[in-house]
């Protein structure tokens, strides 16, 4: 399983950014997909999950209402699309996947089974 995210750049307090995490290698039908944020100095933090198989979203309580997960099955992608971005939003961000469809756990790193390369956020204020 390979995956690779992209979309990230410079952007101002308040603007808007989507990012995409392309997968390939296997078909992903039962699996829960996320993302993932590592800023400097922190922790990598939870951000969203999503099931692939019926849409299911769980996120992070500070991007309620601003972040919006989504995957497209036939183009084997996932998007985090990203408004009203806050400068405690700048961080590398990693898609992930896991093999377990449970969603419920999908805010712990330690349980997801691949990692794409991070992807740089960058919110000027």
């Amino acid at each position: 399983v390979q995956l690779q995210a992209s979309g990230g750049g410079l952007v101002q307090t308040g603007g808007s950014l989507r990012l995409s995490c392309a997968a390939s290698g296997r078909t992903f039908g039962s699996y829960v997909m996320g993302w993932f944020r590592q800023a400097p100095g922190k922790e990598r933090e939870f951000v969203a999950a999503i099931s692939w198989s019926d849409g299911s979203t769980y996120y992070t309580d500070s991007v309620l209402g601003r972040f919006t997960i989504s995957r497209d099955n036939a183009e084997n992608t996932m998007y985090l699309q990203m408004n009203n971005l806050k400068p405690e939003d700048a961080a590398v961000y990693y898609c992930a996947a896991k093999r377990n469809p449970y969603l419920g756990s999908s805010n712990s790193a330690s349980v997801y089974d691949y990692w794409g390369q991070g992807t740089q956020v960058t919110v000027s204020s």
